[in-house]
């Protein structure tokens, strides 16, 4: 018994140190990063990376958004109609998408999207020893590469959260009019009487923490990549498994987080 005992703590603590080790390489990026903001902002980048990230964003958010909410319309009218409340599917819809479902799919989606892209980006240029060409230069990569990304998404993910959330609500709208026989006025009054302020922040109040977790694990995993093309393949799978990952356990302790606030 003692020896597999011993067997088994043998086979966990590599997994235990790569994982320790990889924690401690993200708080060091973090760490850089809060160095930077008392450093002159590239503002250009920074604009350049807002539109990279937020605008090229826009169809795969309102595609997600407005289906998730045809879909959350359609399935609680049906559930709703045994117990005759039926017309009470928008406000469930509404805080649904506000506190959840709007937050945690854009965060999700960027995070395949924008997390992947930043990380081949950021790993191209380490393979390709661009990296260590700007730290020959005088340059620091993190306040080039890193920052601006990490400004751009910590300004667009919460836009591109609140967008998804009108369009979720707009698709449930639409299937509690077609479907449902809901007036489209009932469903925005009944929303809007019992929608509180407390929804719509909690939900938006996530996305500052989603951009911040999408954007340091990215740019680490691009900046580890290693072992030319397939290295950074591997490293843009890492991104999108561990922000996946990521913002699903995070999602659980900022919601108790807000509910107390």
């Amino acid at each position: 018994m003692g020896d597999l005992v011993q067997q088994q703590n043998l086979r966990s603590q590599p997994f235990l140190a790569t994982v320790a080790m990889y924690l401690g390489g993200i708080a060091f990026l973090c760490r850089d990063l809060f160095r930077c903001l008392r450093r002159r902002w590239e503002g250009r980048l920074i604009l350049e990376q807002m539109e990279q990230i937020g605008v090229r964003s826009l169809s795969i958010v309102i595609l997600t958004a407005v289906f998730t909410g045809m879909v959350l319309a359609l399935q609680m009218g049906n559930y709703l109609t045994r117990f005759g409340a039926k017309p009470y599917a928008g406000r469930i819809l509404a805080v649904s998408m506000l506190r959840e479902m709007g937050p945690v799919l854009t965060a999700l989606m960027i995070g395949g999207r924008v997390g992947a892209g930043i990380t081949a980006e950021i790993g191209s240029m380490k393979v390709t020893e661009q990296i260590d060409a700007l730290r020959s230069l005088g340059s620091d990569p993190i306040q080039k590469l890193v920052f601006p990304r990490l400004v751009a998404l910590i300004v667009m993910l919460p836009l591109l959260t609140a967008l998804a959330d009108f369009v979720g609500i707009l698709g449930g709208l639409f299937i509690s009019v077609k479907e449902l026989d809901i007036s489209g006025a009932f469903y925005l009054n009944s929303i809007l009487q019992f929608v509180k302020f407390q929804d719509l922040f909690s939900g938006l109040g996530k996305s500052f923490f989603f951009a911040f977790f999408i954007a340091s694990i990215a740019s680490y995993n691009g900046l580890q990549a290693s072992g030319g093309a397939d290295g950074v393949g591997r490293a843009t799978t890492r991104t999108v498994v561990a922000t996946s990952i990521t913002i699903l356990v995070s999602d659980f302790f900022l919601t108790k987080l807000f509910l107390q606030l």
